[in-house]
């Protein structure tokens, strides 16, 4: 037995991560079915790795855009516009691909109505507002809440600040950047253990039948996910590089949708995205901003998420939506969407911003989020995966269309 015990270890340890995730799935899954008074107890361990990731994500996407823009070097192109471009592209064409979903297949929720009354909806301004807030949010404040939009700002700020610095700061950075790089490689060791405590805590507590009762609403999700990965997303690749985009695409879904999916986690999973950059032989320049970058704004989604479960509380209400308010549900979406935070069910949040264009009080709109956390372990983990992998793919479609670009020019 103890000759065996080291064999069997190492075994496990030499496993792909994707592999042991795996495996901690379905050893949570036997748990809860098998003795799920012990299975309650693992909450403790899926805490600590959700509370890990929510620590290291924040000064992650701080310290690696800073970085990256700091020692990007004078001259050097980067592609960053023809990225962002496809991320705001993607994002939005998300957020109506969800339109048209939960247009051609509502979803009505069980929503306790009784003296709440619905206003008239709302402008964007509110929302634009909120977001310029956000990028104005203190430095420290914006660390501490998870604020990434204001984390952003700050790191662009002071990365073109330190550009002009010494040789000697801009490669202090660099060795910051590896530092904190390796903590979360560190973290991520960890998900096949706090996968286990997670999904064995979560099916232990709610019940498999937690998510029976919305099985409607996770198809729509779900099918608009799929649509926009399978579909969409290659419709895009395909504009850019004028070839095969399946190829691409199927290779971003496997080698860092997988890994998103059961992390849940876009800024966690941004070493993965930029080790599979590497390997594409992308340009480092490029990819070592539009990766943390991606993380934090490129999030089709959190579009496609706010978007079902908002049109899903309106159409329950009775509420009726037009085409211009449908289009500006879109935008809404999309911006929302740039918000929203890198971890794990950080869009639900930003429900109550799209529910307030249909003048839909927060009441209400807290009880669709909260149908959200009820459906999240599927929908948190399909919508990770779709936004970390879409990074990846798009940052190669741009580098990869461009450098052909300059081949027939040349």
């Amino acid at each position: 037995m103890t000759a065996s015990s080291p064999s069997l270890w190492l075994r496990l340890k030499h496993l792909s991560l994707v592999t042991q995730i795996i495996l901690g799935l379905i050893a949570g899954i036997a748990l809860a079915l098998l003795a799920p008074e012990v299975a309650k107890s693992t909450a403790f361990i899926g805490k600590v790795f959700v509370s890990a990731l929510k620590a290291v994500a924040p000064i992650l996407v701080f310290v690696l855009v800073m970085a990256s823009i700091a020692n990007h070097k004078h001259g050097q192109e980067t592609h960053i516009r023809p990225i962002l471009f496809l991320y705001l592209l993607g994002t939005f064409a998300a957020a109506v691909v969800a339109v048209v979903a939960s247009t051609l297949f509502p979803s009505s929720l069980v929503l306790a109505t009784h003296d709440v009354t619905v206003t008239a909806p709302g402008g964007i301004s509110e929302v634009l507002q909120s977001l310029l807030l956000s990028v104005v949010d203190n430095p420290v404040r914006a660390l501490m809440n998870a604020n990434f939009i204001g984390i952003l700002a700050w790191a662009i700020g002071m990365g073109v600040a330190i550009r002009h610095a010494g040789d000697t700061t801009r490669e202090v950075l660099g060795d910051l950047s590896n530092g904190v790089t390796l903590i979360v490689r560190l973290v991520i060791r960890f998900a096949p253990l706090g996968i286990f405590g997670l999904v064995a805590s979560t099916l232990a507590t709610s019940g498999f039948g937690a998510l029976i009762g919305y099985v409607h609403l996770l198809a729509v999700l779900l099918g608009c996910m799929l649509f926009v990965a399978l579909v969409m997303n290659p419709v895009i690749v395909f504009w850019k590089l004028r070839r095969n985009p399946y190829p691409l695409v199927l290779m971003c879904l496997r080698e860092s949708g997988i890994t998103a999916f059961f992390t849940r986690s876009s800024a966690a999973n941004i070493p993965v995205n930029l080790e599979l950059s590497k390997r594409l032989g992308l340009h480092e320049d490029t990819y070592s901003v539009s990766i943390p970058l991606g993380a934090t704004i490129n999030m089709a989604g959190a579009a496609i998420t706010i978007t079902v479960l908002t049109l899903a509380a309106v159409h329950t209400l009775g509420i009726a939506v037009d085409i211009p308010t449908a289009i500006l549900l879109s935008v809404v979406a999309a911006i929302c969407a740039c918000g929203a935070s890198g971890v794990a069910g950080g869009s639900l949040l930003l429900i109550p911003l799209a529910c307030s264009l249909f003048g839909i009080p927060s009441e209400i709109a807290m009880q669709v989020v909260a149908v959200g956390f009820i459906i999240g372990v599927l929908q948190d983990s399909a919508e990770t995966a779709l936004n970390s992998s879409t990074d990846v793919l798009f940052t190669a479609a741009a580098c990869l269309g461009e450098d052909e670009k300059e081949q027939r020019l040349a």
